[in-house]
């Protein structure tokens, strides 16, 4: 199965029961919209029904992992619940229960950087950047990574990447263990390489496997989540976020000194 839809999903047959999810608009940095979470959710459930399909691998066309969210789609229809493409997304990778392998090459913002909690196996290549900037938009962060983050990189760690929401490296995210390796050369073609290997498993095993890896900590991941993304909704609607946007937006540095 090979797909390029106008929702800049690519949905590719990789060979040897591996699935290929590509994010590809390439030309905004693969800034996820509202129709690129759409198709990303429905892609996953479709692949967790398939049984030729047993492994899946998530990257980024032109040398480009994600810039993050599109703002302007964001903010044209916010997410408001559950049922928002950005959560049915999270919802979906946070419940594949396949192995899902991510290849991440140049920037993975927000969600780009989150959502690698929640995949199996993650390798970057050297130039990717990785980056948290909720706090700088007035949000809060997601997909339990104000959970996860601090029991992978410790809480002092967490803290600083998470407030000051700077830009870490490839080998700082393979120090803290969001990445499994930093590859030289084609990272898209080792990950696809490895979740072929994968793939020749048994599958059942492998399943289950992945589900015991994550039994202890699921009910856990699934009310920070929910919680999160309460929280993150009402952030949206805050004068600060309001101002974020709004300097983002005007190309100018947001000023938040009159807020407590």
């Amino acid at each position: 199965m090979s797909e390029t839809a106008p929702d800049h999903v690519a949905v590719e047959a990789a060979g040897d029961g591996v699935l290929h999810l590509v994010l590809d608009r390439p030309a905004k940095k693969n800034a996820l919209t509202r129709a690129m979470y759409a198709r990303l959710a429905d892609a996953l459930a479709e692949a967790a029904d398939d049984a030729d399909v047993r492994v899946v691998v998530l990257s980024g066309r032109g040398g480009v992992f994600t810039g993050g969210n599109d703002l302007g789609d964001f903010m044209e229809e916010p997410p408001t619940g559950p049922d928002s493409p950005v959560f049915r997304f999270l919802s979906a990778a946070v419940g594949f229960p396949k192995p899902l392998v991510a290849a991440v090459a140049g920037p993975a913002i927000g969600i780009g950087t989150t959502v690698l909690l929640h995949c199996d196996l993650a390798y970057a290549a050297a130039d990717a950047v990785f980056k948290m900037p909720f706090v700088d938009l007035g949000l809060v962060p997601e997909a339990a990574s104000s959970l996860l983050l601090p029991r992978l990189a410790g809480p002092a760690r967490a803290a600083e990447l998470l407030l000051f929401g700077e830009s870490f490296t490839a080998e700082t995210a393979r120090e803290i263990g969001l990445i499994n390796a930093v590859v030289g050369g084609d990272v898209v073609g080792h990950a696809v390489e490895r979740a072929q290997a994968l793939a020749q498993k048994p599958p059942a095993a492998l399943r289950q496997t992945k589900a015991l890896l994550r039994r202890a900590s699921a009910d856990e991941v699934g009310e920070t989540i929910a919680h999160e993304g309460r929280l993150f909704v009402e952030r949206l609607g805050s004068p600060e976020a309001a101002e974020a946007f709004t300097a983002f937006f005007e190309k100018r540095a947001p000023d938040f000194s009159a807020f407590e």
